[in-house]
């Protein structure tokens, strides 16, 4: 087995990571998270960080429906701000891929943390959600979600935050079940899915009928934009796509600043500062 150099340790809120190079070419930032709940502080790996070739793999771990609590929440934050900084020491273009492990990609939010104490619990994991799809949305390299299981309510929404999608097929559904549930959508997360559920009628069966839809359908409604058969074959088609798009060189800043152009009614209800028209003239000039 080849060995293992810690580098550096580092952190968002209440996760941290362990910065770790194996061998020479390849990285693996170790994500932990902590959490307290009556009086017991709970720490536990939350999700690894892989680089493969150019291409940034982070990985929900373990069996459980990936609850999306703050502590998973800040884990993945930091996992997202460990790839930024490290593709900014690096140099050269680069894509991320997110998945997870076990039968979930993410059950969404973890309501059962929230009933505790609801008015302080909810306004939490969403604000810490909307951060992370704001980094998501300003992010300066092609990202990717691969699906590797059910994405329901506040887990589908952090899927189809990606630019692109790759969802297996053998197993998994993309289900918003607020409208089952009884929950109320906001409206910052409301621009976000109008900007990324183009089709109307989509748009209307996931989000106004619940409808859980497979791989199959999600890919011939263009919500998904490739469809394979299980979880290593999705991660595998994912990461493949993000060396395909890495091959093409683009400028990290040049490609998050025509995202945040391209999705401005999702960037500016998230949160996102968008560029003016001046600004950008004066960032493409200085490009040339």
């Amino acid at each position: 087995m080849p060995s293992q150099q810690l580098i550096r340790t580092n952190c968002v809120g209440a996760a941290w990571f362990e910065y770790i190079t194996v061998a020479a070419t390849s990285t693996v930032f170790v994500i932990h998270g902590r959490s307290r709940d009556h009086s017991q502080v709970v720490m536990a790996e939350m999700c690894r960080v892989e680089k493969r070739g150019r291409v940034y793999l982070i990985t929900l771990t373990g069996t459980d429906e990936h609850r999306l609590n703050p502590a998973l929440l800040d884990a993945i934050r930091s996992a997202l701000a460990g790839v930024r900084s490290d593709a900014a020491a690096s140099g050269g273009s680069a894509a991320l891929v997110v998945a997870a492990e076990g039968k979930f990609f993410s059950n969404g939010f973890d309501l059962a943390w929230a009933r505790v104490s609801p008015s302080d619990r909810v306004p939490l994991m969403v604000s810490a959600l909307q951060r992370i799809i704001a980094d998501l949305l300003s992010f300066p390299m092609p990202t990717i979600a691969a699906v590797t299981g059910h994405a329901a309510a506040a887990g589908c929404f952090l899927a189809l935050s990606h630019d692109y999608v790759v969802m297996r097929t053998d197993r998994g559904f993309l289900y918003m079940s607020e409208i089952d549930i009884g929950v109320p959508i906001t409206e910052n997360i409301m621009a976000v899915l109008r900007a990324k559920i183009a089709d109307p009628r989509t748009r209307r069966d996931l989000l106004l009928r619940g409808k859980r839809m497979t791989a199959a359908e999600a890919t011939a409604r263009g919500l998904v934009d490739r469809s394979v058969g299980g979880a290593a074959e999705t991660v595998e088609a994912a990461v493949a796509m993000g060396e395909e798009l890495a091959a093409r060189n683009w400028d990290g800043e040049v490609y998050a600043s025509i995202r945040k152009g391209a999705f401005r009614e999702a960037c500016r209800g998230i949160g996102v500062a968008v560029e003016e028209d001046e600004a950008e003239m004066k960032k493409a000039a200085s490009k040339l």
